[in-house]
């Protein structure tokens, strides 16, 4: 046999060889690399994403494959880069054989087309549409049945009113004579869960004895969601939170109206439906894992202020999402009492703007937005301190975030209902 036909023969045998170990090895990588599961909006070590390379042609996919950058994006998870690594090695060993190999490179492009397919996605799309917020100058038990209502939307199965009972006497929580018609006209439960510091509702005994003492339990059934467990819903296209944790109970519902007092808050700048609906839902455990930006489910150390933000909008993403992005979910924001302070503080800041009235939408990143604009409509009357808490906690960008990951849009048409 010529010397350099076996040459050939033996690196076949041996690129062949590799390649059935990379294949084989390909499982276990995916079960290694944790980061797969949360760098899901990475763009393919190719610099073309997974949709643009499955439309390329044999010939363009086995040269892309040849002359990939195997260091990927920042996004690129470890492991994955790795892998990607060895697989173009193994490509340019193949591709310098003098041999018709075209099999073997069919089964390399089969392999990358599955890592494409498993770990990259398109980035995620930002909505381009504009949202209808409803408004009603009108915060009275009649005026938020009527702000409900001019959604059309019918929630269907059991139906969980979500909102903060109040960690103190002084907090200024919504009160339950003002949500009693509606909670009652849905036949719906208020839910809540556990915080994840020490104070009056850090169990669920004391919970559910903070919300009997506000009056809350005199108007409906009372559930702590996480009073029996927890489950994780999964986070997409997010940068820190695998996963968002929330109480096991979340199952239970088949529809959410997420009734959310807007103010100021301590870390996050405002607090109104993306709060509501992140660290709100969140169990003890997962409003650990929002305030440190992934690190922790049982410490609160603190991350860096936009990890923070940015973990509020993937959570409040994949409780969106569960829910089929507004289809099973509405938000109700109520701008009274509003104080630079959370309703989680005891003993707030006294309120100093004046009552405004209540926003609705089935889009939170819009509705958000819109009392955040009516913040700023006061800036030289009495919105001047709120507006200073936003902006000195970057608060804003909980909302830039949110439209980025797909929660929803900061677009939207005001429509008053009062006229």
């Amino acid at each position: 046999m010529k010397k350099s036909r076996l040459v050939a023969l033996l690196s076949t045998i041996s690129v062949v060889c590799i390649l059935a170990i990379v294949m084989v090895a390909l499982p276990a990588f995916a079960a290694t690399d944790v980061l797969t599961e949360r760098d899901k909006s990475y763009l393919s070590t190719f610099g073309k994403d997974t949709a643009s390379f499955n439309e390329m042609s044999a010939e363009e996919k086995w040269d892309c494959v040849v002359n990939m950058d195997a260091n990927g994006s920042e996004k690129t998870p470890y492991y994955t880069k790795y892998l990607m690594k060895a697989i173009k090695g193994v490509a340019g060993a193949v591709d310098k054989v003098p041999v018709n190999l075209n099999a073997v490179k069919s089964g390399i492009v089969s392999v990358v087309t599955k890592i494409l397919n498993k770990y990259s996605s398109e980035a995620p799309v930002v909505s381009n549409s504009t949202a209808t917020v409803y408004f009603t100058s009108d915060i009275s038990p009649e005026g938020l049945v009527k702000i409900y209502e001019a959604l059309g939307w019918t929630p269907t199965g059991d139906v969980a009113v979500k909102l903060s009972t109040g960690e103190g006497e002084g907090s200024y929580n919504l009160d339950p004579a003002l949500i009693e018609k509606l909670v009652k006209n849905v036949n719906g439960t208020i839910v809540e869960c556990n915080t994840a510091y020490p104070g009056s509702r850090s169990s669920t005994a004391q919970h559910m004895k903070v919300a009997e003492q506000r009056g809350y339990t005199a108007i409906a059934n009372v559930d702590i969601m996480d009073a029996e467990g927890t489950m994780n819903l999964p986070v997409k296209n997010g940068k820190h939170l695998p996963y968002d944790i929330v109480g096991s109970h979340f199952a239970n519902y088949d529809s959410f109206i997420v009734l959310s007092h807007f103010k100021g808050h301590t870390m996050g700048g405002f607090g109104g439906a993306i709060k509501n609906i992140s660290i709100g839902i969140g169990s003890s455990s997962g409003k650990c894992f929002i305030h440190t930006g992934g690190k922790s489910k049982l410490i609160m150390v603190s991350p860096a202020q936009d990890a923070f933000l940015e973990s509020m909008a993937e959570a409040g993403k994949a409780v969106s999402d569960s829910l089929g992005n507004g289809e099973r979910i509405i938000y109700i924001n109520v701008m009274n009492n509003i104080s630079v302070d959370c309703d989680c503080v005891a003993n707030p800041s006294a309120p100093t703007m004046a009552d405004v009235g209540i926003l609705a939408s089935t889009d939170p990143v819009a509705v958000d937005q819109a009392c955040v604009d009516i913040v700023y409509a006061h800036e030289h009357t009495d919105g001047a301190e709120v507006i200073e808490r936003m902006e000195s906690r970057n608060g804003i960008h909980t909302l830039d975030y949110a439209q980025q990951i797909g929660l929803g849009t900061r677009s939207y048409e005001l429509v008053n209902i009062d006229e």
